[in-house]
């Protein structure tokens, strides 16, 4: 199959990439870097299968060849990145999303949306399913990337009902593994590059809000389930084992055998204090689960972290 990946120059797009061209399969990675990176991407340039389009999905785009798939990965998605330029994040979950789904329709291709789990907010339902309708501020700040990933979920599900569309929705927890950007501010990257440089280990708010850490191979694996499942979703793709921040912090100063300190400071607004998925519609319809612990996934990442 020609499968297009919206975002593939990202963190779980070139993963994605990769899996895809391992599989056989020929790959259109779409990417206008604005988080994504060419590092990510280099050692799958000369694979004949692979071609590179350096394009922004908010612009009408057009691909010149037969797609049979789209995975569309195409959002900043940590709050450091989504946050810098807040409309633009929402453009890219309206506007850029209404120019995949359209040029999905145009090629008759199945359609894949890579949603979130912040789509629950901070939840009052815990651990969350697909059937929780979450609990988001519209107006706080981090409202550009939940209510943008809300309003995609409604276009994949109205293209659905109203054209015919193949589509697949995935929401996904928070994932970690190697070509994490170390400026993202995302919580396993924070914690590994302050412990490898021995700075202070911050941990914003009292260290016991909750996370559940997904391998970023795990992951992949449950997207290609999903895309080639019969199911449309959504559905949580996520590891259910919980940790804390505080416990997370002490495995990566273990893992590093830093001398790091933590330290602790106020909670950002909206930021959920517990995040946890029910995978169970996961393993019932893709027979799909995890594999990879924390220890091991923390592991390969510090390795990562470390050759930079």
């Amino acid at each position: 199959m020609t499968i297009l990946v919206t975002g593939g120059a990202g963190f779980l797009g070139s993963h994605l990439c990769e899996y895809l061209l391992k599989k056989g399969e020929r790959v259109i990675c779409l990417d206008n870097f604005f988080t994504g990176s060419r590092a990510n991407i280099e050692h799958l340039t000369a694979n004949p299968n692979f071609r590179l389009m350096e394009a922004d999905i908010i612009n009408p785009f057009e691909i010149d060849e037969k797609v049979d798939q789209v995975y569309n990965l195409a959002c900043p998605a940590s709050p450091v990145h989504y946050q810098f330029n807040p409309i633009r994040t929402v453009k890219a979950n309206t506007i850029g999303v209404i120019n995949v789904l359209g040029l999905a329709k145009k090629h008759k291709a199945r359609v894949f949306q890579a949603s979130t789990s912040e789509v629950y907010g901070d939840p009052l339902e815990h651990p969350q399913k697909e059937s929780y309708r979450g609990n988001v501020n519209p107006i706080g700040p981090r409202a550009c990337y939940d209510e943008g990933k809300r309003v995609a979920e409604t276009l994949f599900f109205d293209y659905h009902r109203s054209h015919g569309m193949e589509i697949r929705v995935a929401r996904i927890f928070n994932t970690y593994g190697p070509r994490m950007a170390k400026n993202d501010g995302r919580v396993v990257s924070n914690f590994i590059v302050q412990a490898l440089n021995g700075d202070d280990i911050t941990i914003y708010g009292d260290g016991s809000q909750t996370r559940s850490f997904c391998y970023v191979s795990d992951l992949i694996e449950g997207f290609h389930r999903l895309m080639n499942s019969d199911t449309t979703g959504p559905v949580n793709l996520g590891n259910p084992v919980e940790f804390t921040m505080k416990e997370l912090a002490e495995k990566v100063i273990a893992q590093t055998a830093s001398k790091s300190k933590i330290v602790y400071k106020p909670l950002p607004e909206d930021d959920p204090r517990q995040r946890k998925p029910d995978i169970s519609l996961a393993k019932a319809k893709l027979g799909w689960e995890p594999k990879i612990a924390l220890e091991e996934g923390l592991k390969r990442t510090v390795e990562y972290f470390r050759s930079l």
